[in-house]
């Protein structure tokens, strides 16, 4: 069995639209123009340039179940992401950035930390994306500023080993400190840390 490391980001209900549509902000050129759309819980309504379990059908999530998406996204280059790139098949856009894909996103809209919060998991698909995903400063930076972007609370990284994480970002704080280290023994600690979710 693989590797699946994660980058993990927490965020109130109301703010899944805002995070999935600064999502597609970092998502490579959609080769087939085939948007997927998607009804979230609540009735809002976006068009993403992803699949959804490799298909394009409209997904139903008023029902607050999971939505799951295979995205390819754009990283800007440093060490990791080059030597990621050095293979065949792989070379940066015009840009100067790199496409990495399948990664797979799920959002849950209750997520298991805390009901209250929504989350979005992104799971490397292969060993090597894992590896990327723990090497890469830059890989880092994308998804902690994702969270910023889409008013998120928290972003773990997420070795996948049933391990709690480690916090790489909280309430526009740049960080690694371990869950069970001395900042943040365990989760429980790490959730009290987060405002209250029906608070702005």
């Amino acid at each position: 069995m693989g590797l699946t490391y994660s980058y993990d980001i927490y965020l109130r209900p109301q703010n899944v639209a805002g995070a999935l549509a600064a999502l597609t902000e970092l998502a490579a050129p959609d080769l087939d123009g085939t948007p997927l759309h998607v009804t979230l819980p609540g009735g809002d309504r976006i068009a993403l340039p992803f699949t959804s379990q490799f298909g394009s059908d409209p997904v139903d999530c008023t029902t607050g179940d999971d939505l799951e998406l295979d995205t390819s996204l754009l990283f800007g280059l440093d060490d990791a992401v080059r030597a990621y790139a050095d293979r065949p098949g792989y070379a940066p856009a015009a840009d100067g950035r790199l496409e990495v894909g399948y990664i797979y996103a799920t959002v849950r809209f209750a997520s298991a930390h805390h009901p209250g919060y929504a989350s979005m998991e992104f799971w490397a698909a292969t060993s090597a994306m894992s590896r990327l995903f723990e090497r890469s400063a830059t890989v880092r930076e994308t998804f902690t500023g994702l969270a910023a972007a889409a008013g998120g609370v928290c972003c773990l990284f997420d070795i996948g080993d049933g391990s709690p994480g480690e916090v790489c970002w909280l309430t526009g704080e740049t960080l690694r400190a371990p869950i069970g280290g001395p900042r943040f023994p365990d989760v429980d600690t790490l959730v009290a840390a987060w405002p209250d979710p029906g608070a702005g």
